[in-house]
């Protein structure tokens, strides 16, 4: 048997580590997608600029072959969901990397409701409960073509149903009924020390009302 090969990197660190302004867009990036560290942007970066340097090669050429090419990236990119049909190639040197992340899986499970938040989606989607048709997909950052979108479901017979799991949900309605109830008995209470208070002054103004009364007698 040979040696195994070596397995390539996909992606090209950044060239300078502390730029100020790439750093703060970075952590933006991972809070509003729940990335699980800065690679994962990388690779969507690796993918981005795949996508833009063919479209800079393509632009200044007008060949049959450059036209041929133009609309066959046109129409990939568009069977992805990241452009219109009708998109140009200077649309395509236009997309950002908040272009590519949309199309990952994990996000278009928080967007169809699917998931609480972004991290509950990683969670759903690593642990095995995200099926895209009949397959499983256990990785958060699959590119989901537009026409595999419609098909992003919960595996049969899963315990979770919409934004909650079933155990969860039970669990919430149990809790909310019980928070009604003390706030109907705190309620309850607030009407009663008025009531009390006003039964109290009566007693006394009748009390005040028998002493003057025995005072005249």
């Amino acid at each position: 048997m040979g040696d195994p090969r070596q397995i390539r990197r996909k992606y090209n660190t950044p060239k300078h580590p502390w730029q100020e302004e790439r750093l703060e867009k970075e952590k933006d990036i991972l809070g509003d997608y729940s990335l699980k560290n800065k690679k994962e942007i990388w690779k969507m970066q690796a993918v981005l600029k795949r996508y833009t340097n063919q479209a800079k090669k393509l632009a200044n050429i007008r060949t049959e072959q450059s036209r041929k090419e133009k609309e066959q990236l046109i129409s990939k990119l568009f069977k992805m969901g990241m452009m219109k049909k009708d998109a140009d190639i200077d649309d395509v040197l236009g997309l950002t990397i908040q272009n590519i992340l949309d199309r990952r899986l994990q996000t278009l499970v928080y967007k169809l409701n699917m998931a609480n938040t972004m991290k509950q989606a990683r969670q759903f989607i690593v642990h095995g409960h995200i099926f895209v048709g009949s397959n499983k997909i256990s990785i958060p950052s699959y590119l989901v073509p537009a026409n595999e979108e419609p098909h992003i479901k919960f595996k049969e017979n899963s315990n979770l149903i919409g934004k909650f799991g079933k155990k969860d949900e039970k669990e919430k309605k149990i809790k909310n009924v019980e928070v009604k109830k003390e706030e109907k008995k705190t309620e309850e209470k607030k009407d009663e020390k008025p009531k009390k208070e006003e039964k109290i002054k009566i007693k006394k103004t009748a009390k005040k009302k028998e002493v003057k009364e025995n005072d005249k007698g």
